[in-house]
Parts: structure tokens; sequence; C-alpha cells
């Protein structure tokens, strides 16, 4: 734990970590959101699968295209900006009435105009600390994100059985403005310039390691998301049991992202770490009750951060400077997609054979997602011995003093 101390009092480091922490919450939060409130809407399942689905492809167009304006016109310029369009979306979808043709539209705005915060601050981490401290603060910003997969439905959870789903939308919204203003507003945004990458759009995801953390962060939140909807599903939109879960998944994960940050990281890794979340979700199926999920979710839980550390160290490691923001964009966009589509095809199957359809989802996706990681075990590069530093680029980059 000091070693993770000694990362905050780093200039700069805790600042920017609760800015990008908060802007993103809503990433925890727009997926169960909206599947609670055009279900309530539409009394369907499926229909809110159809608007789930429409904002994943609006993410998956987001991710590396916005990812690469940055590097063209400057990370502050496409953050205001998306961040104007998500939020007026959002606010659209709590509190207008409409078909749901329109709601799928509104949603696909929602999702293509997602501010590339994810990226950009792990484009800015390099420059901000040694290499050495690098791996740490990675372990550290999976911990968070952990929180945003899990505290995040908690709080939707919570206000949508307690206030209404109109709420939950509502208070996403308004994380998003604020930790979208307040991370913008970040000394570190305006000091860092990422140098515009000169291959095509799409090519990083060629290098090996990148597409191996995409296709294996899809595959872990859409685990993730498919068992959120099934625990809802489980006690129902008016119980508070599906918040409580939620609250101790977050403790489990944040405890393994902390416990296992300092371990080296090897080609099997991310296999064996898959391998925990696995157990978890086989797990659950076997019983509803709550005790037995909240077992079930602890030991899921406990894997679900190391494994997003291992990925953002493995990308940081593999790509130049240059690209890091489109590789962390592809990232990002798989997990946003596997979040939406987890909840998606969680929805179908519950109404076709009841709240375990989302329990077999999320081990359906575990398990694949740990069979690619042990599979394609050669495209991981081997961290043992060495930082996680994005390579250097040819050119200068440029850093505002």
């Amino acid at each position: 734990m000091s070693g993770y101390v000694d990362l905050l009092k780093t200039p700069g480091v805790a600042r920017i970590i609760g800015a990008q922490l908060t802007a993103r919450i809503p990433s925890g939060m727009i997926s169960l959101a909206f599947l609670i409130h055009i279900e309530k809407i539409f009394d369907s399942y499926g229909a809110a699968g159809l608007v789930l689905a429409a904002t994943s492809v609006g993410q998956a167009i987001a991710g590396p295209l916005t990812s690469r304006w940055m590097g063209r016109f400057g990370m502050r310029p496409v953050l205001i900006t998306t961040l104007v369009i998500c939020s007026t979306g959002i606010g659209l979808i709590a509190f207008a009435l409409m078909p749901l043709w329109l709601f799928m539209v509104m949603g696909f705005i929602v999702g293509i105009s997602t501010p590339p915060i994810q990226p950009a601050v792990r484009t800015i981490y390099p420059k901000m600390v040694t290499g050495k401290q690098l791996t740490p603060l990675f372990s550290l910003d999976a911990s968070a994100q952990e929180i945003i997969w899990v505290t995040g439905p908690v709080i939707t959870v919570l206000l949508a059985t307690q206030v209404s789903s109109v709420a939950a939308i509502a208070v996403a919204g308004l994380f998003l403005v604020g930790g979208g203003i307040w991370f913008i507003a970040s000394p570190e945004v305006g000091k860092v310039r990422i140098p515009l990458s000169r291959r095509r759009i799409g090519v990083v995801l060629k290098n090996r390691a990148v597409l191996l953390a995409t296709v294996c962060g899809f595959l872990l939140i859409g685990s993730a998301a498919s068992i959120e909807v099934g625990v809802v599903a489980v006690f129902g939109e008016g119980g508070t049991e599906a918040g409580i879960l939620f609250g101790i998944w977050a403790v489990a994960s944040l405890v393994g992202g902390l416990s296992m940050g300092h371990l080296p990281i090897g080609p099997w890794a991310l296999a064996r770490r898959f391998a925990i979340v696995v157990v978890g979700m086989a797990a659950a199926p076997f019983s509803l009750e709550f005790w037995w999920l909240a077992l079930a979710l602890v030991i899921a839980g406990i894997g679900i951060a190391p494994v997003l550390a291992v990925m953002f160290a493995i990308v940081s490691a593999s790509v130049k400077f240059s690209e890091t923001a489109e590789a962390y964009g592809w990232l990002g966009t798989g997990q946003l997609i596997g979040a939406a589509l987890g909840s998606a095809i969680a929805g179908f199957l519950i109404d076709g054979i009841g709240p375990i359809g989302g329990f077999y989802a999320a081990l359906a996706f575990a398990a694949v997602g740990m069979l690619v990681a042990v599979l394609f075990r050669s495209w991981h590069p081997d961290l043992r011995g060495r930082d996680a530093s994005p390579l250097p680029d040819t050119e200068p980059v440029q850093v505002v003093s």
C-alpha cells in the first residue's frame, strides 16, 4: 500500500484520477439505467436491448475515431464538443417520451459522442510518473475503473428503485458533466500534446497485444454487465438487495486490484486472472439466494480489476506514444460494447428463460474470455523485468511546461 500512497503523492496524480473517475462513472450507469428505463416504458427487456445495441454501435464508432481526433485537434476541443452532445442526448432520453425508434436514435447519438476520457487519461499517465511507477499506476487505475463498473450500477439500482429510472439517468448525466468539466480543467490535460499518428485508423489493431486486450476487455465487461442484469431480474426493480450485492462486488474488486498490483506480468498473467472471474461466474447459477450470489460475486470480483490492469499495461508497453490514444480508444470501445451487448443479451435471455439467463450469459462471456487469453498467450508481451512505458516515437513529443 505504501507504493500506492507514494503514487498519490506524485503531483497531479490524485487529482487526475479523481476527475477521470467522476467523469467516467456514467459508463457504469448508462447501460443499466437505460435498460430499466426503457423496460418500464415498453414493458420489454427486448425493447431495452435494442436501445442498448444502438448505443453500443455509436460507441464502437466513437472510441478510436475521437481518440485520433485528440491528436489532430487537441484534447480539450474534442472533449468539450463530445461532452456537450453526449450530455444533451442523455437528458433527452431521461425526460422525453418518444417512440422506440427515436429512443434508438438518441442512444446512438449518446454512444457516438461519448467523451474519450479513458484514452486521454491513459495517454497522460506515462508523462506523469516514472517507468517504474507506471504498472502500479495502471493497477490503481484498474481498481478505480472497477468502481465505475460496479459502484455505478449500485447508484443506478438505488436511484431507480427508491426514486425513479429518470433520476438514475439524470444523475449519470450530472456525473458526466461535473466530472468532465473537472477533467478538462485539469492542468495535465493542457500540458500533454499527442503527436498525430501517421498510420490509418485501425492499423494499431494489427498489434497483437492491442487486439488481445480489446477482445478480452469486451468479454470481461460483457460478463459483468450480464450478471448485473441477472441480479436485478432476480430481486426485482423494487428490491435493494441488488444494490447491496453490487457494493460487495465493488469491495472485492478493489481488494483484488490493489493486492495483485505488484505481481509480475508474464505471458500467463491475463489467463490466470481471468480464471478467477470464471470460477465466480460459474458458481453463481447454482443458487439465486442472496448469500450464495454474494459469495460468487466476491470470487469473481477479486479477478476483475487485475484483468483490467494487465490489459492496460500490455497495451501501453506495446505501442508508440502517438498510438496510445487510439489503442486505448479501441480498448474502451470493446469494454463499452461489452457492457451494452452483455446487458442486451442477458435481457433477451431473461425474457425467454427467466433471471438465470443473465447468469448463463455472464458465464459464457467470462469462459470465452479466459479461453482467448489461453489460446493467444503468445500475443501477450512478457513484462517481467521491464516497465510498461510506451515505445518512443521517432519525433519529439511536445510537452507544454
